[in-house]
C-alpha cells in the first residue's frame, strides 16, 4: 500500500494519518472502534506482530499467527463495515464492536461478521474475544 492512499478502514483519510498511528504505536487507537479499524487493516496488510500486540494476553492465539498471516495474504479485503458499537469510548474499560469484514476468498465473496469484545489492558485497547 501507498503510504498516500486512502486507509482500508474505511474512514476518508489516508493510511499515513489513520490506521498507521496505532500500528506505529498501539496506545495512539484512542477507542474500540479505533483498534478495530487498525486491526482490520493489520488484516489487508498482514502485519502479524500488530495482530498480536492488539489481542488480549489471555486470549493472544500466538500458535496461530504463522497461519493467521499466510490466510490474510491469501485473500482480497474489500472492505470492512462497521455495524454498531456499544461503549468502547476513550473513558470507557470495555466495548463491543459489531462489524462485517468483506473479501475474496478462493473467487467467493465471503462477509465475516462478528462481534468482537475489547478491553483495556496495560492502559490500551486490546482484542479480547468474539461474542457468541
Amino acid at each position: 500500500m501507498k503510504k498516500d492512499q486512502t486507509c482500508p478502514c474505511g474512514r476518508p483519510e489516508k493510511y499515513t494519518e489513520c490506521c498507521a498511528k496505532p500500528h506505529q504505536n498501539i496506545t495512539n487507537a484512542k477507542t474500540a472502534e479505533d483498534l478495530m479499524r487498525s486491526r482490520y487493516v493489520a488484516f489487508t496488510m498482514a502485519i502479524g506482530d500488530y495482530l498480536m500486540e492488539s489481542h488480549h494476553s489471555q486470549t493472544k492465539p500466538l500458535e496461530l499467527l504463522p497461519n493467521l498471516v499466510l490466510w490474510a495474504k491469501s485473500v482480497k479485503w474489500l472492505k470492512l463495515e462497521i455495524v454498531k458499537v456499544t461503549d468502547g469510548g476513550e473513558e470507557d474499560a470495555e466495548g463491543i464492536v459489531e462489524f462485517k469484514a468483506h473479501y475474496i476468498e478462493n473467487s467467493k465473496k465471503q462477509i465475516m461478521h462478528q462481534r468482537g469484545k475489547f478491553m483495556r489492558e496495560y492502559g490500551h485497547w486490546v482484542y479480547f474475544d468474539v461474542i457468541p
